[in-house]
C-alpha cells in the first residue's frame, strides 16, 4: 500500500458515526448522526465529507478500518436473530443456571440476567467427550438429523452448538454442523470449539450463543457496507477492529462477530495508550464518553489492561457477575449507559435517574429538534451554558434551548418542584457521580488508586464532563488530545493487524509434558498468523504468548508471559518459577509445597505497533485571549460564573486558559472548571491541571 494513500477510521456509535482520515500526517474528521435503519449510509456520508475537506477522491483511499457497537447494542437490546442452541443431553439449562456466584450476596430478591436463548429454543443431543478429549459416547447422528427438521420447522435463522469438553476435542461439534448444513443449506451456524475453545461451560456456551445471535445481523450489515463502498468508488480493502484492539478482515469479522463486541471502545483505548506513550505516563485512566455510553479503562505503562473474558450489560451497580459473560480476548474496561443522549427521569422515590436508556440519534435529545421530547444530558449541558446552541457539531446541528427547557420542566422540574437550572445541575451531577462510581469500582477490582493516575478524555461528551470527574476522583491531571471528539476513530488508525488465539489445554507442572506444550503453541501460532496474513500477506508478525496458571485447588488463574520456543521436559521447572514470581507480584508471596497447573493459553500475533514520538511538555506561558464570554454553571462554585470562550485552533504551545472557561472546537467542547487551568502542548493536546497542583 502506498504511503501516499489516505487511511480512514470509522466508528459507529449509538448517537454519532465518527470518521477520521489521515493523509500525509494530517487528520481530517467529522461526526454525522448514526442512521439506525442503514448504518452504512452514515459511513458513506461521513467519508464523503472528509474527502471533500481534503480535496481527495475514493480512489485515493488506501485503507478503511471500521469499528462498531452494533453487535453490542444487539445483545443489550435483544435484537438478534431467532437462534437455536444445541448442547449435550443434561446440560440444557447451563446458560440459565449460570454459576454459583452471587453478585450481591445478601440480596434475597436478587434478579439474574435472563439467558440469551430461551429454554424453548434450547435442544439436546446424545453424545459425550471427557475432559481429556476421549469419546465416551458417540454422537447420535440420526438424532441430529431429526433435530434439523425441528430447527427448519421452527424458522430459526441461526444455530449455536456447544457440547461438553469440545474445547479439547471439537469432532462432535463439527459433525453436528455438517449434518445441519446438509439438511438446511445456508443456515448460519456457530460452534464453540471455534468461537471460544476455553473451559468453563457457562462462559463458553454463552459466548457461542452470542456469536450465533448476532451473526446474521452483522454478516448482512458488513456485506451491505462493502457493497456500498464499492459503489461509491472505493477500491481499497476494508478491515474491522476487534475487541482485543487489532485489525482483522471483514470475512473474519462476519464469521466471528462476537469478537467485535467492544471494537469501538477498543479503538479509544488504543488512542489513549498512544497519547500516554507520547507523554511518558505510566498510569492513565482512559475516559470515553459519547452520545450513548461512557467507557473507562486502566492503562499501565502505555498498555491497556486486557482479559480473556468480559461482561456485556452489567445490570447491578457495575458489579461483576451481573452481566452477560463473553469469553474472548478483550481490552478490559467498564461501560455504563451514561452518554450525552442518556435520558433523565424522576423515579417513585423522587430521585433523579439518568440512563441507561438513550435518545440516541433517532429521535435524539430534545434540543436536536428531531422529535425527541425527553430531557437528556446534552439538554442539561445546554441549559448550564456549556454548549453553544449555534455552533454544536461545527454548526451542523442548531440546538433548541426552548425544547430543552420544556422537557426539563415537564419531566424533572415540576415533579421535584425545582427550577430548570437546579434540575439540569442535578442531572449532570447524577451522571458524573455514576461515572465516578464506575471508575472507583473498576479501580478497586484491579487494586489501583486513582489519585495516582492521569486522565485522558475523548469522545464527543467526555471533555464536557472530564474536569468535574477529576474533581470527584481526586485526579490532578487531565489530557484532552486533538481530535478528542473522534478519538476512537483515530485510534483505529494506530492499531496493528492482530489476532489473539486462545485454547484451554490443562497441564500440571508435576507431570509437565513438553510435547503437549509444543503442539498447543504450534496450533496457536498457525491460527493467529493465518488471521494476520489474511489481512496482509506480507506482514511481519510479532508474537506474545500468555499462560493462565493457578495453584491446584484454586478457582481462578493469573496470566504469565511465557517464551515461544520448542520446550523440553526440563523447562517445566523454569515455567513454574515464572508463575511463582508472577504470583508473588500479585499477592505478596508464593505458596510453598503446592503444585500448580496451566489451565489455558493465549497467543497474540500482530504486525509492528504504531511508533509514538515523545513530547516535551510546554510550560505555562501567556494567557490566551478570550474574545467572548458567557455565563456557565460551575459545579465546584455551585453557581453560574462568567466564563471565557476560547477557540482551540487559536491556541499555541504554552498558551494557558484559566477556568472557568470553555475551549471550543468542531467535534467537542472542553470545559475547564474554576479549580483547573489548561496549557496547550506542542502536539495539540490540552494539559489540564489543578490550579494548586
Amino acid at each position: 500500500m502506498s504511503s501516499e494513500k489516505a487511511r480512514i477510521g470509522v466508528d459507529i456509535g449509538g448517537t454519532f458515526t465518527d470518521v477520521a482520515m489521515e493523509h500525509r500526517g494530517k487528520i481530517f474528521s467529522t461526526k454525522v448522526l448514526t442512521n439506525y435503519s442503514a448504518p452504512e449510509a452514515a459511513i458513506i456520508q461521513g467519508i464523503v465529507a472528509v474527502l471533500e475537506d481534503a480535496a481527495l477522491s475514493f480512489s485515493e483511499v488506501g485503507t478503511i478500518i471500521h469499528g462498531t457497537t452494533l453487535a453490542t447494542n444487539s445483545l443489550i437490546e435483544r435484537r438478534g436473530a431467532r437462534t437455536a442452541f444445541i448442547t449435550t443431553k443434561g446440560f440444557r439449562d447451563v446458560i440459565e443456571m449460570r454459576t454459583e456466584n452471587r453478585f450481591e450476596l445478601y440480596d434475597l430478591n436478587i434478579v439474574l440476567p435472563p439467558a440469551l436463548i430461551p429454554r424453548r429454543d434450547r435442544f439436546v443431543v446424545d453424545e459425550r467427550i471427557d475432559a481429556s478429549g476421549e469419546v465416551l459416547e458417540k454422537l447420535n447422528e440420526a438424532e441430529v438429523a431429526a433435530l434439523a427438521a425441528s430447527i427448519r420447522a421452527g424458522g430459526y435463522e441461526s444455530v449455536a452448538v456447544g457440547l461438553m469438553h469440545s474445547y479439547v476435542n471439537g469432532v462432535h461439534e463439527k459433525k453436528v454442523r455438517d449434518i445441519l448444513l446438509a439438511e438446511i443449506p445456508g443456515i448460519s451456524i456457530s460452534i464453540s470449539s471455534e468461537v471460544s475453545p476455553q473451559m468453563r461451560e457457562f462462559q463458553r456456551f454463552n459466548t457461542v450463543c452470542a456469536n450465533a445471535y448476532v451473526k446474521p445481523l452483522m454478516a448482512s450489515y458488513l456485506n451491505r457496507l462493502v457493497d456500498k463502498l464499492r459503489h461509491a468508488g472505493a477500491t481499497c480493502p476494508v478491515f474491522m477492529i476487534h475487541s482485543g484492539g487489532g485489525i482483522i478482515t471483514v470475512e473474519s469479522a462476519a464469521e466471528f462477530p462476537v469478537r467485535l463486541l467492544e471494537s469501538g471502545p477498543a479503538g479509544g483505548a488504543i488512542f489513549a495508550a498512544d497519547v500516554a506513550k507520547r507523554y511518558g505516563l505510566d498510569r492513565v485512566l482512559s475516559y470515553d464518553m459519547g452520545g450513548t455510553t461512557a467507557k473507562i479503562c486502566l492503562i499501565d505503562e502505555a498498555t491497556p489492561k486486557t482479559a480473556k473474558t468480559f461482561e456485556v450489560a452489567r445490570t447491578y451497580r457495575f458489579k461483576k457477575g451481573s452481566g452477560m459473560p463473553i469469553s474472548i480476548p478483550v481490552i478490559e474496561m467498564i461501560e455504563i449507559g451514561a452518554g450525552g443522549g442518556s435520558i433523565a427521569s424522576v423515579d417513585g422515590m423522587k430521585q433523579i435517574r439518568v440512563g441507561p436508556h438513550s435518545a440516541a440519534s433517532e429521535p435524539g435529545p430534545a434540543c436536536y429538534g428531531r422529535g425527541g421530547d425527553k430531557p437528556t444530558v446534552t439538554d442539561a449541558d445546554l441549559l448550564l451554558g456549556r454548549l453553544d446552541a449555534d455552533n454544536f457539531a461545527g454548526g451542523s446541528i442548531k440546538l433548541r434551548a426552548d425544547n430543552s427547557t420544556a422537557a426539563f420542566a415537564r419531566e424533572v422540574g415540576e415533579k421535584l418542584s425545582i427550577d430548570n437550572n437546579a434540575a439540569a445541575f442535578g442531572v449532570c451531577e447524577v451522571v458524573d457521580e455514576s461515572m465516578a462510581n464506575a471508575a472507583r469500582m473498576h479501580a478497586v477490582e484491579n487494586g489501583k488508586e486513582l489519585a495516582e493516575y492521569s486522565m485522558i478524555a475523548f469522545g464527543g461528551a467526555a471533555p464536557l464532563h472530564a474536569s468535574r470527574l477529576c474533581e470527584k476522583l481526586g485526579m490532578k491531571e487531565l489530557i484532552i488530545p486533538p481530535g478528542a471528539g473522534v478519538g476512537s476513530a483515530i485510534g483505529f488508525l494506530r492499531a496493528p493487524i492482530a489476532f489473539e488465539s486462545v485454547r484451554s489445554a490443562y497441564l500440571r507442572f508435576a507431570r509437565f509434558d513438553a510435547t503437549k506444550v509444543n503442539a498447543v503453541l504450534k496450533e496457536l501460532q498457525d491460527e493467529a498468523k493465518r488471521f494476520v496474513h489474511a489481512a496482509d500477506p506480507d506482514a511481519k508478525v510479532e508474537m506474545e504468548c500468555t499462560a493462565y496458571v493457578r495453584y491446584v485447588g484454586q478457582g481462578w488463574e493469573i496470566p504469565v508471559i511465557v517464551e515461544i520456543k520448542d520446550y523440553s521436559d526440563a523447562d517445566g521447572a523454569a515455567l513454574r518459577t515464572q508463575f511463582e514470581d508472577a504470583y508473588a507480584a500479585y499477592f505478596g508471596r508464593a505458596i510453598d509445597g503446592l503444585d500448580a497447573e496451566i489451565i489455558s493459553w493465549s497467543l497474540r500475533a500482530s504486525s509492528p505497533v504504531h511508533s509514538s514520538q515523545p513530547v516535551s511538555r510546554a510550560t505555562k506561558g501567556k494567557a490566551a485571549p478570550a474574545p467572548a464570554q458567557r455565563d456557565m454553571f460551575d459545579a465546584k462554585a455551585g453557581k453560574y460564573l462568567p466564563s471565557a470562550i476560547v477557540e482551540r485552533t487559536s491556541l499555541s504551545a504554552g498558551d494557558f486558559v484559566s477556568g472557568p472557561a470553555a475551549i471550543v472546537e468542531r467535534e467537542t467542547t472542553t470545559i475547564i472548571s474554576s479549580s483547573y487551568e489548561a496549557v496547550m502542548q506542542p502536539d495539540g493536546c490540552l494539559l489540564v491541571a489543578a490550579k494548586n497542583a
